[in-house]
């Protein structure tokens, strides 16, 4: 299986509901509630289970956003009582702009053109793939150059406040807004109520954060970010340690993150043909490797595929016995949702479990894949509503 390329923001996302848009006569939206359904309905109509528009109070309109290195999904949504709706989507991608203001401006005009005016928007939540700074006002992303000033971004637009968030905060916010059917299991385990939840998920980089119940019965989960992904890598074989000291003479520490994400299975690949030493070759990609390694189950592609997957796994596992997610262990991100036959046929799994003398724990936990790729989105959504506190 092969990555679809990302689609740039100036045309409609394949994934995106909004298009063609007007502010008369919209089509099919996704709705949900602050519970944690998603609905399909009609915008023309009631969401279904939210009663009369006089019940559910007056709209606000929201915007938010899932910023990460490579990509950023940018969305409207309007909130009316207890449901959410989109009202406008679309993705594009960090190499086509110099910089988030430039980006967030092209995105207003759509909104504009589409009579949805930064006027009518009363707030939002921006999730940033990297650490926010001065109680989510600044953020510097952690692989690309672009600083972020949410003010900056409220103020040349007249939009309401704008709160930035880590990305994987808000991936954390989004499990309870993800549908049933976009979780695949990996291991049962014995699912705890209430228990610590763990989210982890390689894309660009490694992103991780773990959500914890506060407020008794009648409380919720709240994320809690943080920087996991930057954890140091631990080889378990002699090739692991052959990768660490060839991606050591590179820098000055070996993360996980430097081989759990995009751009490690890149390193990983090169790390073995430069080993087999193979002739040059143009899989340069993490979506041509995935092509190969399907192509030539045999070859070198498929075999950083596998070592890439056995250090993902071992790495979750490290991290599930730091907090002991007995709520669940949720593996999200682009990787995971688009390579998700290989990772279920790799040894991800059985690193996860390889924890001697502890095996026994992690065996038990509860571990699902993600294949929602508007998670990071949804719970920022979720976020600026006031449905998930960070």
């Amino acid at each position: 299986m092969s990555l679809p390329p990302p689609q740039d923001g100036a045309a409609p996302d394949q994934r995106d509901a909004s298009a063609p848009v007007s502010a008369a006569g919209m089509q099919q939206r996704q709705t949900f509630s602050a519970g944690n359904a998603w609905l399909d309905t009609t915008t023309s109509g009631t969401p279904a289970g939210t009663g009369s528009a006089a019940a559910r109070g007056p709209a606000r309109m929201l915007i938010c956003g899932d910023i990460g290195g490579t990509k950023v999904l940018l969305a409207l949504a309007e909130q009316q009582g207890a449901s959410l709706r989109w009202r406008l989507q679309r993705r594009y991608l960090c190499a086509h702009y110099p910089d988030l203001a430039a980006m967030f401006a092209d995105f207003m005009r759509i909104a504009g053109d589409a009579a949805l005016y930064p006027g009518d928007i009363t707030g939002g939540c921006l999730a940033v793939a990297g650490p926010v700074s001065e109680h989510g006002r600044r953020a510097r992303l952690t692989n690309l150059p672009w600083e972020i000033d949410a003010a900056a971004l409220a103020a040349d637009h007249g939009t309401g406040p704008i709160r930035l968030v880590n990305d994987f905060a808000a991936a954390a916010a989004g499990i309870d807004a993800v549908e049933p059917a976009d979780l695949v299991e990996m291991q049962v385990g014995e699912t705890e109520k209430r228990g610590v939840r763990l989210v982890i998920g390689a894309g660009t980089g490694l992103g991780v954060a773990t959500l914890v119940w506060h407020g008794g019965a009648e409380g919720g989960y709240r994320p809690l970010p943080g920087e996991g992904g930057h954890l140091g890598f631990a080889p378990t074989d002699e090739t692991q340690v052959e990768l660490w000291r060839h991606l050591k003479a590179q820098g000055p520490r070996v993360s996980n993150e430097h081989i759990a994400s995009g751009p490690g299975l890149i390193a990983v690949y090169q790390f073995l043909r430069q080993r087999a030493q193979a002739a040059p070759d143009a899989l340069d990609t993490p979506e041509k490797i995935a092509a190969r390694a399907e192509q030539v189950p045999q070859g070198i592609a498929a075999q950083a595929l596998e070592l890439f997957f056995r250090i993902y796994g071992a790495a979750a596992g490290d991290l599930a016995l730091a907090v002991m997610p007995r709520g669940g262990v949720y593996i999200a991100g682009g990787i995971a949702a688009r390579l998700l036959p290989q990772m279920q046929a790799s040894p991800f799994i059985a690193a996860f479990n390889d924890k001697a003398p502890h095996a026994a724990l992690t065996q038990r936990l509860p571990l699902r894949v993600v294949t929602d790729l508007d998670l990071g989105l949804k719970g920022a959504a979720r976020i600026a509503c006031g449905w998930a506190q960070v």
